[in-house]
């Protein structure tokens, strides 16, 4: 079963998003990236960049496929993570924590509130799998 720890929100499109001091930090789940398989590359976005939610902002490609990750609320690139230039497999060891892609300076923190719990993500995996 997939690590989906309850500390964070969850887009059906398998982006977890977390707030931070303010920032939101976001990331693929635990599930995405064990589907994804091996990342061999990630294309982050430029701070500074902003971002609708839904819309594309990170590339992950792995060995099976390339896969675009949606930002999850409204919001600016305020950091993008630099270790995952040089080991981009980070991801796939631990993608709850030091896998993340970015961290946002979001339009309204509310936004947040309209993602998923971790028990709703849960489900919606269960049926996936």
């Amino acid at each position: 079963m997939a690590n989906i720890p309850d500390d964070r929100k969850y887009t059906k499109t398998h982006e977890w998003a977390r707030n931070d001091d303010d920032l939101i930090e976001i990331g693929i789940t635990d599930f995405a990236q064990n589907q994804l398989s091996d990342v061999t590359y990630v294309e982050l976005p430029e701070v500074g960049s902003h971002f609708l939610a839904g819309k594309e902002m990170v590339v992950v490609e792995s060995i099976k496929a390339a896969a675009d990750i949606y930002a999850p609320v409204d919001g600016t690139i305020t950091e993008i993570n630099p270790s995952l230039t040089n080991d981009p497999s980070v991801i796939n060891t631990d993608p709850n924590g030091e896998g993340w892609l970015v961290r946002i300076t979001p339009d309204d923190t509310d936004d947040l509130n309209k993602l998923m719990s971790a028990s709703d993500y849960e489900a919606l995996i269960a049926k996936e799998s």
